[in-house]
């Protein structure tokens, strides 16, 4: 073959081979192509559908068995008083439950104190029996638990179902958002290349935090707190970032 006629095949050649590579690229990289990225969000109003009420309780003894034993007493008696108000078995839910080594350091010695019980428990009512506040308060308080904070919150099926629906309006974002863009490049949406889950914000509305003060003093302060306390309309908030093809 002449000289001129080898070059001519090796140059197209090896045009080809570029040209493959090329859209070889494309196809295992769709972003290589056209493509648009945007942030859809939605925020949504909700109105919480429970109260959460959070005691713990705090036992000593020289041993671990006599630390869970004078803990498992008291919340025995609390669930006992809860119950006899009212609040359903299932409702009181164990958040926490831990036994340690109690001791402290003075002068970087180290003094043993026995051990220590700590028992954590939520109590859930609905928000239509918030005038249960006070009297599940004092039932803990008598026993000698301790109420750490209260919230407005909602259950898991709530939560799902408002997750789903910020979800849902994110997504109708995003595709508005790439189609005003698209519009305004002279193109139109094409395929979804990949979507993914930014954020969805929900988190228990705070009503009462313990400030530290003596129990009794602490379950007054919470007390007046919640005292014709209702829910109110709260945001949960959803986030996608969607990439399409532009076409």
């Amino acid at each position: 073959m002449p000289k001129k006629g080898l070059k001519k095949t090796l140059i197209i050649s090896v045009t080809l081979i570029i040209i493959a590579i090329i859209i070889l690229i494309a196809v295992k990289n769709p972003l290589a192509t056209n493509t648009i990225n945007v942030e859809g969000s939605a925020t949504i109003n909700v109105i919480p559908n429970l109260v959460t009420i959070y005691f713990n309780i705090e036992t000593s003894g020289d041993t671990t068995a006599e630390a869970s034993e004078a803990n498992t007493e008291i919340v025995e008696e609390l669930k006992n008083s809860l119950i006899s108000l009212g609040i359903e078995k299932e409702n009181l839910i164990t958040q926490n439950y831990n036994v340690y080594q109690d001791y402290d350091w003075i002068n970087n010695i180290r003094i043993e104190k026995g051990y220590k019980t700590t028992h954590s428990i939520k109590i859930e009512i609905c928000t239509g029996e918030t005038e249960k506040i006070g009297e599940i308060i004092d039932a803990g308080t008598q026993v000698g638990a301790t109420i750490n904070y209260i919230n407005f919150e909602l259950t898991s099926d709530l939560q799902n179902q408002y997750k789903a629906e910020a979800m849902h309006l994110a997504a109708e974002d995003a595709r508005m958002k790439a189609e005003a863009i698209a519009e305004g490049l002279d193109k139109k949406v094409g395929r979804l290349v990949s979507v993914s889950t930014s954020n969805f914000d929900y988190s228990p509305w705070g009503l009462y935090e313990s400030t530290g003060l003596a129990m009794t003093e602490n379950a007054i302060e919470a007390k007046v707190a919640t005292t014709n306390i209702q829910p109110g309309e709260q945001e949960i908030y959803g986030q996608i970032t969607a990439v399409f093809k532009l076409r």
